[in-house]
């Protein structure tokens, strides 16, 4: 079996973090659309107390369906098909995936799902803990999913950046070496340690707007479940997902009716947008315009600071 083989028909883990790793709260998203529509259950939960700062991420106390207050304290949960035991099941090695996972088919065993907020400490022992869940469920394939912000505009597709450590994942999948250098979040350190015991990882970023930071954005993690599909061929069924993207563009929209200058800021994204993307854009081009966008920019009250847009800070 090729690597390519071990994403489009092996066991995978989909991983997201609330936090630092979740702009728009995309990544997060989209993780919790495929357990809502996959038939898996948690199967393993990683103590918060060695891993979490609770002044930083607190408990919440809520009430539960018989009216009684409890606490529900930050982690990270592991979920996964079960079999009749309740136990989760276990890969036979003499049978070989099926390929085209579709979630509402026979196929959905194949996919597990890492969950919660990005831990506060402990990143190293809270890594090895998740990679040793990961050899227990016989993963062969690690997909991890986040979002940034980015100066994008929103009456444009979501971008989304993937990338692989492996070099046999970007040769077979052609995907790219991620370039970046700088601070990482635990979706790194997870990567790197998934690489070091020889489960292959794919990273999915999803880019977006700056200005409207603080709101969920559906379209986002449509973006993200899209990626996902063309990766690894699965049918991910989209909900009430598009409506809600489709109403998250509209309500942005609305704003920026009313504000010149978000207005103005969207229309210079969406030429730099444009002009990158276009067919006959020469390197020249796309230099020539991101000039130009940088120079408005620096042009405006505040050096190159952004215009208030919702939720800017």
């Amino acid at each position: 079996m090729t690597t390519s083989d071990l994403f489009r028909s092996g066991r995978l883990l989909v991983v997201a973090f609330e936090g630092w790793n979740d702009a728009g709260e995309a990544a997060s998203g989209a993780v919790r659309a495929l357990k809502d529509v996959l038939d898996v259950e948690p199967i393993a939960d990683i103590d918060p107390e060695d891993y979490y700062d609770f002044q930083l991420i607190r408990p919440h106390v809520e009430f539960d369906d018989e009216g009684r207050r409890r606490l529900r304290w930050p982690g990270v949960t592991l979920y996964g098909p079960v079999g009749d035991d309740g136990m989760p099941r276990s890969s036979n090695p003499s049978v070989e995936p099926a390929a085209g996972l579709d979630v509402s088919g026979a196929n959905h065993e194949n996919i597990y799902l890492l969950l919660g907020s990005e831990p506060s400490r402990g990143w190293r022992t809270f890594a090895t803990e998740t990679i040793d869940q990961a050899l227990a469920a016989d993963i062969t394939g690690v997909i991890l999913l986040g979002a940034l912000l980015a100066d994008v505009p929103h009456t444009r597709p979501i971008a989304v950046h993937v990338s692989s450590e492996n070099p046999q994942v970007r040769e077979e999948l052609e995907v790219e070496r991620s370039s970046y250098e700088g601070p990482v979040g635990i979706l790194s350190v997870i990567a790197t340690m998934a690489e070091e015991v020889g489960i292959p990882t794919i990273s999915l970023w999803a880019s977006v707007p700056h200005y409207v930071h603080n709101a969920p954005s559906p379209k986002a993690t449509l973006a993200l479940l899209d990626k996902l599909e063309e990766l690894v061929d699965v049918v991910i069924p989209r909900g009430e997902l598009l409506d809600e993207a489709r109403e998250w563009e509209e309500g942005i929209d609305a704003l920026a009716a009313d504000d010149d200058e978000m207005r103005s800021y969207i229309e210079q994204l969406e030429r730099a947008r444009d002009a990158v993307e276009a067919p006959e854009a020469s390197g020249e081009a796309i230099a020539q315009e991101f000039e130009r966008y940088l120079r408005k920019r620096d042009d405006e009250p505040g050096g190159s600071a952004a215009p208030d847009g919702p939720g800017a800070g």
